[in-house]
């Protein structure tokens, strides 16, 4: 079941005095049950910072977050991770087998993971690799696998670091599509952080944007247009304009 999340006045300080930095200040804002999410904005803008925070990894130093109205406390069994790096899989594991890990550490029976990571293969399309080992699938096919397995233990959300930055064009523009039929299938609550304004647009129903360091939101724009979206379009492309607009403005 997704859930919904607050944000609430948080901020993040790293170091202790006097060299503390902040990199994260009064940010505060909510997603919807089922509602993408994108947060956008410029290297060093606290983007994966706020990321880590909703993904229990880091303490806010003030605020709070909440997800499906309990406190974020430590790492939360309730949100799927899925990071840039490709090696974030186990290479000792085929990919059914990566897709049963969290199953695993929840004591699912053998035959049950087996069978629900075979099904998580399937909804993206890697059922016919599921024995292969993460050094014989392409990066965009081990990224598919780190979607798989961030799903495959039912979370209410999930929560997305530049999955897609490291592709090339052509296999980031695929993925693109790809993770728009799985939302649209599994309607989990993502948040999903970027760089990339036309990836915003393509996948989000709403976009936050973040000032430079330190992070804060600048503006929240609504992306109200169909799907599948035209990256050619008059509407695609006067929504990449708006959102260019905030990130030019001081």
């Amino acid at each position: 079941m997704a859930e919904h999340i607050e944000v609430r006045n948080v901020s993040l300080e790293y170091g202790a005095a006097p060299a503390q930095v902040l990199a994260v200040k009064d940010v505060s804002f909510s997603v919807r049950v089922s509602e993408f999410v994108c947060v956008l904005g410029a290297s060093g803008c606290g983007k994966t910072t706020i990321l880590n925070m909703l993904a229990g990894f880091l303490q806010p130093t003030a605020g709070e977050i909440l997800i499906g109205g309990r406190p974020v406390d430590g790492r939360s069994r309730d949100t799927g991770v899925v990071f840039q790096d490709f090696a974030q899989l186990f290479p000792w594991r085929t990919a059914r087998r990566n897709v049963e890990f969290g199953l695993e550490m929840r004591g699912v029976r053998e035959g049950e993971r087996s069978e629900a990571a075979l099904r998580f293969l399937q909804l993206v399309k890697l059922e016919r690799f599921a024995d292969s080992y993460p050094h014989q699938l392409s990066g965009g096919m081990q990224q598919r696998v780190a979607i798989a397995r961030a799903l495959a233990y039912n979370p209410g959300v999930l929560l997305m670091d530049e999955p897609f930055a490291a592709l090339d064009a052509m296999t980031r523009d695929e993925m693109q599509r790809l993770l728009t039929d799985i939302w649209q299938q599994t309607r989990k609550t993502v948040v999903y952080i970027t760089h990339n304004v036309a990836e915003a647009v393509y996948l989000g129903d709403r976009v936050l944007i973040l000032t430079p360091h330190p992070g804060q939101l600048k503006a929240e724009v609504a992306i109200d247009l169909p799907r599948p979206r035209d990256p050619l379009s008059e509407a695609f492309i006067a929504a990449q304009r708006k959102i260019l607009g905030f990130l030019g403005s001081h």
